[in-house]
């Protein structure tokens, strides 16, 4: 068993020697492939969401959550609103955000990419109801104390162009900057009689004010004609009864202007994490909402930003074939691998062809080289350099060593060729007759 697995070495040496500076290249060739493609995404990204309790922080903890389950850190970066995240993105400390429809634009941040539109954000317009108080337009607002949204969302922008369109001035109102939750209070407690949102009714805040008496939810009956002065804007209407059926809230249809919320991407984002960012949206977002029915978004349409690639191929071929059974990490490495990986064996194909003669050559050198002594041995002996004796002695130590000769079966035939012409050589040493045809 020892001798057997001792000639399989040998065998497999006189392989390898020859193949070895193919592997070292291949080798070579797919690291440098591997530095270049950079497959791996990083473990930790960082995703700016919104103040406490926003819809914004909400859809951040489930895409943390899912993340997670492939090994990817998701840091939340909690802020005041979709301003401050394409802030964030343009400064470079973060890499991916929430931001609303209209809060910038393509020209003004050519380096960031949309993963699509994700939900709808209405315009909430919540005011104190007392007194059989009913508000129906932005004209109304203007005798009212009125919260805007925080300095740090798109909300304060957004009415001003919204207050502007109706002829008001915004000087002459009595407007604040409350962030969301001190807003909500300051509305219960009377201290000021309307509030602002630009929320998905995700918002914890939005669906307690839906449900709190004593506060209604201002019917915009001029939606369709917001939608028309502003691309960014889009009419949509609040289903009767959808907060609650069992007591039918709201009573009646309620009509409100939306923006759109996409996800965006900074410049320095691996595609890879693009790519699990975009295949997470279509889980998260492709069910029916209070505004949208199943698989209306994740969606690319009348996007202000350009889509990555990345969004693109998933939006529009869904999870690709390898990562429905394969782990993310090694269904990516292949999938970004492949095209180096051919180009690699087409380039070792035509190089590979010279293995087998390297292989034949090294395997019968091991034979061939004794030919040398075995004929400096005959022209000893023709040169009468040393006796026969002598050269009988080192004839018999050549065989010696031949004998220990380890080749494959296939180069047997060889072998034995040296072993019958050094006999030969003995025969002549010691004077006798050529062998006939039959020895």
């Amino acid at each position: 068993m020892t001798q057997k697995l001792s000639l399989w070495l040998s065998h497999l040496r006189d392989l390898l020697v020859p193949a070895a500076p193919f592997a070292l290249l291949a080798a070579a060739l797919l690291a440098l492939a591997y530095w270049w493609l950079d497959p791996m995404p990083p473990r930790r990204v960082t995703l700016a969401t919104g103040p406490a309790q926003s819809a914004y922080e909400e859809w951040g903890q489930r895409y943390a959550r899912l993340l997670a389950q492939q090994g990817i850190e998701v840091v939340l970066r909690p802020s005041q609103g979709s301003a401050e995240n394409l802030e964030l993105l343009r400064r470079g400390e973060v890499d991916l955000g929430f931001v609303q429809g209209g809060s910038g634009t393509a020209d003004e941040d050519e380096e960031l990419s949309a993963l699509g539109n994700l939900f709808v954000e209405p315009l909430w317009i919540f005011y104190r109801s007392a007194a059989g108080r009913r508000i129906e337009g932005l004209r109304d607002l203007q005798r009212l104390r009125v919260n805007v949204g925080s300095a740090g969302s798109g909300v304060p922008a957004l009415m001003q162009q919204l207050i502007e369109a109706n002829g008001l001035d915004p000087q002459r109102m009595q407007l604040m900057q409350l962030e969301p939750t001190p807003a909500v209070v300051a509305l219960l407690d009377g201290h000021i009689d309307a509030l602002v949102f630009a929320s998905a009714p995700e918002s914890l805040l939005v669906q307690m004010l839906l449900k709190t008496p004593g506060i209604a939810l201002m019917d915009l009956a001029q939606s369709e004609a917001y939608a028309r002065r502003f691309h960014f804007l889009s009419p949509v209407t609040l289903p009767r009864g959808v907060v609650d059926l069992a007591t039918d809230l709201p009573s009646r249809d309620v009509r409100l202007v939306a923006t759109t919320t996409t996800l965006l991407a900074g410049p320095d984002v691996h595609p890879a994490l693009l790519q699990l960012f975009s295949q997470a949206s279509l889980r998260l977002h492709r069910g029916a909402g209070w505004f949208n029915r199943a698989r209306s978004y994740p969606n690319a349409d009348l996007a202000a930003y350009p889509l990555a690639r990345e969004a693109e191929r998933t939006l529009r071929n869904g999870v690709p074939l390898l990562q429905r059974y394969l782990p993310f990490n090694l269904a990516n490495l292949l999938e970004r691998m492949w095209l180096a990986l051919g180009l690699i064996i087409a380039l070792l194909l035509p190089l590979g062809r010279i293995v087998p003669p390297l292989y034949e050559f090294r395997v019968r050198s091991r034979v061939f080289r004794w030919y040398a002594q075995l004929r400096q041995i005959e022209e000893q002996l023709q040169a009468g350099q040393a006796t026969a004796e002598a050269l009988v002695r080192e004839l018999d130590t050549l065989e010696a060593r031949v004998g220990r000769i380890r080749i494959p079966l296939s180069y047997a035939d060889e072998l034995y060729a040296l072993r019958n012409h050094i006999d030969l050589v003995r025969r002549r040493l010691r004077g006798e007759d050529r062998p006939s045809a039959q020895d």
